[in-house]
């Protein structure tokens, strides 16, 4: 635990610095106020984002190790000393209550408790480890993916995790980037105290809700560098985010564009994340409409300056441009894993997902594998299925109902010059904003789940667009009964909530305007919610208690290591286990069985092709 506290403040220092600098750069070249960027959580994930995005361009040149930290500490150095009292403002700007450090103090230690100790996911054992083993000895080696296919799956995280494991050090490799994102977003999460004291509970409030509900199913868990586990944090910080600024009446567009290029970080971390890049549709047409080419020509090199180390280690390992998808081939290089592998394994992913391992039936109709994947889930996640589907047909009635009446609204407008007024000019331009980007978020994470169901439907992979579909889209409706102007007919046609206004129509948006059955129902909301969290709080207790083993104090837990079978290729040892195909962190190099290949040069670093 103790490794993992110390690890963890390196992290976050880093992290934040540079997040600052970056911020710092983006928002003195387009000027916004700075109230958003002053949350300290924007820091971190921009720091976040780009360490990783660094450590992949590192990876291209050299093993990510001790130069590739001397290299951040430098730059971190270099950032405050240039800037220190812009950057010593911005700190003083975080001004936080004592309730609010001594909570984020609490979660610190619970969740450096939970990342020390706890189960070792399979797929680590299989090639995560393997393939942190390799960015931090060789950086990126052609071909890699003819050793193993796995290798091939090219995931940023495993970057990030290679630049702090700390191995370099000569212990062990350390694997706690997973558990600090955790931490973060269950500091994130903290607001929903706040919203529960009030009595008013948004959209963005029922997102927190699912994130606390998976933090607490992964507890056990984040201690692996799954690239699972980061997609749907990141995903999760990136809907809630866009809520809040929906909630703040955000009318400037930087946010909500930085939120994309963070989801296209998010797809470099799991390709099947790809349609979070919905998002992007609602700041394109606003740039596109006001003829912003500047801002958007800085947009678009952010993110493809996020993208570019992802895509680039995609054809050095493999030989495509996204593995194991055969349908873009654009580079014919000797290492390429061969087409048919590469369609096997991209058939493998589905079938799985659907509940079977015969990959034969990867063409089996949707009708016939989806009752029985269904029935094989787990009761909650039955619910929650079902939830995310009424959800989806919710969605679309809402969308059309809004529609048909802003067109209704602007025919009796027109016809009678109702609503010149500056309330409603005002009531207008706000619902301009977030209307379109309300359902730009819900298309979103309903889209991402119709996707992830008619593809590979594993929850471990999508169960973020499951639980979020519902909370967003029950969440916004709900919203909008409770808080939207009412009684007169002039309700905004949006369905984020209404803020509370002076002078005429001041009780607009308030749950005293109207009939009770609003206070009521938000108070049985909200006590449902506080019950959801207790009971989710006492089974993490009761976990915690049940599985408690006075170990772990001081050093994190290790990766699991297996017994192995060894053979040479050119003189060079490999491993392969002696059972199962899992191999772990320590034999290296390995793979599940003897791999057919060639070098193609000198010793590892000089990579591999499939053996002819």
């Amino acid at each position: 635990m103790l490794s993992v506290i110390l690890i963890w403040f390196y992290i976050g220092i880093t992290t934040f610095i540079v997040g600052y600098g970056v911020l710092r750069v983006i928002t003195r070249h387009l000027p916004y106020c700075t109230h958003y960027v002053s949350n300290a959580d924007a820091y971190f994930i921009c720091g976040l984002v780009c360490v990783t995005v660094y450590a992949q361009f590192f990876s291209l040149f050299a093993g990510v190790g001790l130069w590739a930290n001397v290299v951040l500490c430098v730059t971190c150095a270099l950032t405050v000393l240039v800037d220190r009292k812009a950057f010593m403002a911005a700190l003083r700007r975080m001004v936080f209550s004592r309730l609010a450090l001594c909570a984020v103090g609490i979660l610190f230690l619970l969740f450096s408790y939970g990342a020390s100790r706890g189960i070792i996911h399979y797929d680590t054992g299989l090639y995560h480890a393997q393939s942190i083993r390799w960015i931090e000895e060789y950086g990126v080696v052609r071909g890699l993916g003819n050793l193993h296919c796995r290798l091939a799956y090219n995931s940023s995280a495993f970057a990030l995790s290679a630049l702090y494991s700390m191995a370099f050090l000569g212990g062990q490799s350390y694997h706690c980037a997973a558990g600090w994102l955790a931490f973060l977003l269950a500091a994130v999460c903290l607001r929903i105290g706040k919203s529960l004291r009030a009595g008013r509970l948004r959209a963005s409030d029922f997102a927190r809700v699912m994130c606390v509900y998976y933090l607490v199913n992964i507890f056990d868990e984040m201690i692996s560098p799954a690239s699972d586990y980061f997609m749907v944090l990141l995903a999760f910080y990136i809907v809630i985010k866009w809520l809040e600024l929906l909630e703040k009446r955000e009318e400037e567009i930087l946010p909500y564009a930085l939120l994309c290029v963070l989801g296209v970080f998010l797809m470099t971390v799991k390709l099947s994340a790809a349609l979070i890049l919905l998002l992007t549709i609602y700041p394109a047409c606003r740039l596109l409409r006001e003829k912003r080419g500047k801002e958007t020509g800085v947009y678009l090199g952010l993110g493809i300056l996020t993208a570019l180390p992802f895509f680039i280690r995609n054809v050095v390992i493999s030989g495509w441009l996204v593995y194991p998808f055969t349908q873009l081939d654009l580079f014919d290089v000797v290492w390429k894993i061969p087409k048919g592998l590469a369609d096997y394994d991209a058939r493998e992913i589905q079938v799985w997902g659907r509940g079977y391992t015969d990959v034969a039936q990867f063409d089996m109709p949707v009708r016939e594998w989806l009752p029985g994947w269904f029935r094989a889930l787990a009761g909650s996640d039955k619910v929650f299925v079902l939830a995310a589907v009424l959800a989806v047909f919710a969605l679309f009635a809402v969308t059309v109902y809004l529609m048909w009446r802003r067109c209704t609204c602007k025919q009796r407008q027109a016809a009678t010059g109702w609503g010149s007024g500056s309330l409603h000019e005002r009531e207008e331009a706000l619902n301009s904003v977030t209307f379109p980007a309300l359902l730009v978020v819900q298309t979103t994470v309903a889209g991402s789940f119709l996707f992830w169901l008619c593809t590979s439907p594993l929850i471990r992979y999508g169960c973020v667009w499951v639980y979020l579909t519902a909370a967003v889209v029950f969440g916004g409706i709900y919203e909008s009964a409770m808080y939207s102007a009412g009684g007169d007919g002039r309700q905004a046609a949006d369905f984020g909530g209404q803020d509370k206004r002076r002078g005429a129509g001041a009780k607009n948006g308030s749950l005293e305007n109207g009939r009770g059955w609003r206070l009521a129902a938000a108070r049985i909301v909200s006590a449902f919610v506080v019950l959801l969290l207790a009971y989710k709080g006492f089974a993490l207790t009761r976990e915690i208690a049940g599985s408690y083993v006075n170990d772990y104090w001081l050093v994190q837990k290790d990766y699991e290591n297996y017994e192995m079978c060894s053979y040479e290729i050119e003189g060079v040892t490999f491993y392969y286990p002696v059972e199962g195909d899992r191999a772990g962190y320590d034999a290296f190099p390995s793979s599940p069985a003897k791999a057919e290949i060639t070098f193609l040069g000198e010793g590892l670093s000089g990579g591999f092709r499939a053996a002819q």
